[in-house]
């Protein structure tokens, strides 16, 4: 499976963007899918997942109430919403996908890095004040 990124930006505080991640290859609906963020000098830090259409839906305490992710299957794409933007969310993000089969280790631990065996290369998010 082979994951891209693209949505990235500059925007003003306050404003939105929606990131999107294209996945290619492989069962669509099988892959739970996940964004994260890395900012300079910072390790890579969890945003939002989903799976299952919306089943299973985990966000970082960060994106809850300002990000939305969602799934398109006709698309085979996942979108984050992202409202209310901050200086601080200002990272380069990247979307990640896991093949979820029973006993995954995503589903104890869907926010970890560690969970998400294919990644795409990123897309840069920058927010002004």
């Amino acid at each position: 499976v082979q994951l891209q990124a693209s949505g990235g930006g500059l925007v003003q505080a306050g404003g939105s963007l929606t990131l999107s991640c294209a996945v290619s290859g492989g069962s669509f609906r099988m892959y739970a899918v996940g964004w994260f963020r890395q900012a300079p000098g910072k390790e890579r830090e969890f945003v939002a997942t989903v799976y299952e259409g919306g089943r299973y839906l985990y966000y970082a305490d960060s994106a809850k109430g300002r990000f939305t992710i969602s799934r398109d299957s006709a698309k085979r794409t996942v979108n984050l919403q992202m409202n209310s933007l901050k200086p601080e969310d200002t990272a380069v993000y990247y979307c990640a996908a896991e093949y979820l089969l029973p006993g995954s280790y995503w589903y104890q631990n869907p926010r970890s890095d560690r969970a998400f065996e294919y990644w795409g290369q990123g897309t840069q998010v920058t927010v002004s004040s």
